[in-house]
């Protein structure tokens, strides 16, 4: 039998528990475990919303509630704008097993005309909010992840095979600042993989090549070109705005300056190297997995490691692991997930393998122990005959 508005409200009122505002301000304030669940729509909760309160629109509260909050006996406060939403909402709730769910009556309205304390998130553009549609219905990333995506800073050490797709993507996902660290200019033998760079474009600097390519992509983004090629002398300053670093750059001096001076900068690296058919990639926290030396503690001696200009690489294969990359540090940036920290994975694209392999930090390293021997930044173009190499 069909039911009306006032009898769904009647039977409503008569299993869910309604909280005043007062009682919820008062058990917040004693810190208990309670869950603050906001039902209203996503443009309401942008304006301002209980500090702490997790954000589940009515209409997906079905879908979405129990991946959101997945603990059943948890209890959980509701509201909306008045108190109506948030009362069918949990009703709705108790009716899937939530144990413990109960409404704010008078809402987020009665809340704020109370003056109690309120926060409002970052204010984004009718084009962020088309733009970064994708990101914001997703439970791991939405508004506060994209936020945390426009603050961070990444700087790619790299702007040929691996950084090509690294900030490519990163630029996409609204990484709201990019840093382009390389010396080198378009060749046209780089646009078989290097996928930031064009025809038009051969004998540019390839940092100005990467921003024309990138803010043309997103406008969002601020890309920083730094035409330097890294060294002892200038590396510290480099990275020393960056949150994350990735290295792109696929020679031996590089990739062990830039681990020397992110353990001791306490940056994390992500790390990615390709040669020919195979790739891997992998992240390097300070203090919390290994780095580059406790794998490789020693560069290799001259002539030991090919340059891709000796060696060959297959076109899509950097694309592969620079995305890799690229999430990576977007996980990084987001706290979502598990990073690649003590984990390296290694393509093999000629037989499709894709193997995972467990990584663990010497306690002898030279750099990372608690009794580091080398304290000072080293060049090391003298170990291998890669001073001309284009990146990756």
């Amino acid at each position: 039998m069909a039911k009306t508005y006032k009898e769904l409200m009647d039977e409503a009122r008569e299993t869910i528990p309604e909280l005043t505002i007062d009682e919820v301000k008062d058990r917040i304030e004693r810190g208990e475990d309670w869950a603050v669940l906001d039902v209203r729509e996503r443009e309401e909760y942008r304006e301002g919303h209980l500090e702490g309160a997790i954000p589940l629109p009515r209409g997906f509260l079905e879908m979405r509630v129990e991946e959101t909050l997945p603990d059943k006996t948890r209890p959980i406060i509701a509201y909306c704008a008045g108190g109506v939403r948030s009362l069918i909402a949990a009703r709705t709730m108790q009716e899937m097993g939530y144990e413990n769910v109960s409404s704010m009556s008078g809402g987020y309205t009665a809340w704020k005309n109370a003056g109690y304390t309120w926060v409002a998130d970052r204010q984004f553009s009718q084009e962020q909010i088309t733009r970064y549609a994708r990101h914001f219905t997703l439970p791991d990333v939405g508004e506060q992840g994209q936020a945390k995506l426009l603050d961070a800073k990444v700087l790619c050490v790299g702007a040929g095979g691996l950084g090509s797709p690294v900030a490519y993507y990163l630029a996409a996902a609204g990484v709201g600042t990019i840093g382009i660290a390389d010396h080198d200019t378009v060749d046209m033998s780089n646009l078989q993989r290097q996928i930031l760079h064009t025809n038009d474009r051969v004998g540019m600097p390839k940092v100005e090549s990467a921003q024309l390519t990138l803010q043309a992509l997103n406008p969002d983004v601020n890309v920083i070109p730094i035409q330097e090629r890294l060294s002892s002398e200038n590396v510290m300053r480099i990275i020393k705005d960056y949150d994350v670093i990735i290295n792109g750059c696929d020679n031996f001096p590089t990739r062990y300056l830039i681990n020397d001076a992110c353990v001791m900068a306490k940056k994390v690296l992500v790390d990615g190297s390709i040669f020919q058919f195979e790739g891997q990639a992998t992240v390097f926290s300070p203090d919390e997995g290994p780095c580059y030396r406790c794998l490789f503690p020693e560069p290799p001696p001259p002539g030991m490691a090919p340059s891709c200009a000796e060696a060959g690489v297959l076109g899509v294969l950097p694309g592969l692991v620079g995305c890799v990359q690229a999430l990576e540090a977007i996980k990084v940036i987001l706290g979502a997930g598990t990073p690649l920290i003590g984990r390296m994975i290694h393509f093999d694209t000629l037989s499709t393998e894709i193997r995972v392999l467990k990584l663990r930090r010497d306690p002898n390293c030279l750099v990372c122990s608690e009794d580091p021997q080398i304290t000072e930044l080293i060049d090391y173009e003298e170990f291998c005959g890669l001073r001309t190499a284009n990146a990756a």
